[in-house]
């Protein structure tokens, strides 16, 4: 095991951990595979995976690479971050997990694309809750729950701190931050929770929901929504 500094690779090492991006669908969303290189077992985070092609890649990778998925991590229920849970759970059948509170995006998620004129296959099977504090482990690695509402009302983060490493789902962007203009955004509780992410150490590793990889301290610098940009304004 080494430890990687070059976020935004395929493949990059963190200590215990490796990750794979995969970017889905005509909104080009972040999938991430996450393994423990020494067990394989693996967590599949936001599979929104659109059509058979991109359902083979996912496959596909999971396959040649020997992993073992054992959890399906959703950081909020849009859409886009879901297109492919119906595939995902019907071919590993290992737990999905969500907060709570955003299964009514779940549930309007059919509505949503096909104002878009998109497909979309409802996933009808069972979810496991997941809320604040939350350990989700898969071999000897593990990643905490971090409730950040705000783009939706039940968004989470998944954070492992030893590794100074964030998925934000569509919280926090590079440069920029999660709509809010959907159902059951507040604007101002995204501040709050973007607020509490600027409190992580400068050298975290942020893997968002859309575009490329960033770090808490380079968002620090950026980022107009950052508290301390936000006060120049």
């Amino acid at each position: 095991m080494y430890f990687c500094k070059n976020v935004g690779l395929d493949g990059a090492f963190y200590r215990q951990m490796k990750i794979k991006t995969l970017y889905f669908n005509p909104l080009r969303e972040c999938c991430y595979i996450v393994w423990d290189e020494a067990s394989r077992e693996c967590v599949i985070l936001d599979p929104g995976c659109y059509d058979r092609g991109e359902f083979s890649r996912l496959e596909r990778f999971v396959t040649e690479e020997k992993l073992h998925p054992v959890r399906i991590l959703l950081t909020h229920g849009h859409f886009d971050h879901i297109f492919g849970l119906a595939f995902a759970g019907e071919v590993w059948n290992v737990p999905v997990m969500i907060h709570k509170d955003d299964l009514y995006q779940v549930q309007i998620a059919g509505m949503f694309s096909a104002a878009l004129e998109l497909d979309f296959t409802p996933y009808t099977g069972t979810f496991e809750y997941l809320a604040e504090g939350d350990n989700v482990t898969f071999g000897a690695c593990s990643l905490n729950v971090l409730h950040t509402p705000g783009h939706t009302e039940g968004c989470i983060c998944f954070y492992n701190a030893a590794e100074k490493l964030l998925f934000s789902g569509d919280t926090l962007f590079q440069g920029s931050v999660g709509r809010t203009d959907h159902p059951k955004g507040n604007f101002q509780t995204l501040l709050q929770s973007i607020d509490r992410l600027a409190q992580l150490p400068d050298e975290t590793n942020v893997y968002p929901g859309h575009g490329y990889p960033t770090t808490i301290g380079e968002e620090h610098r950026i980022n107009p929504f950052f508290p301390e940009n936000r006060q120049r304004r």
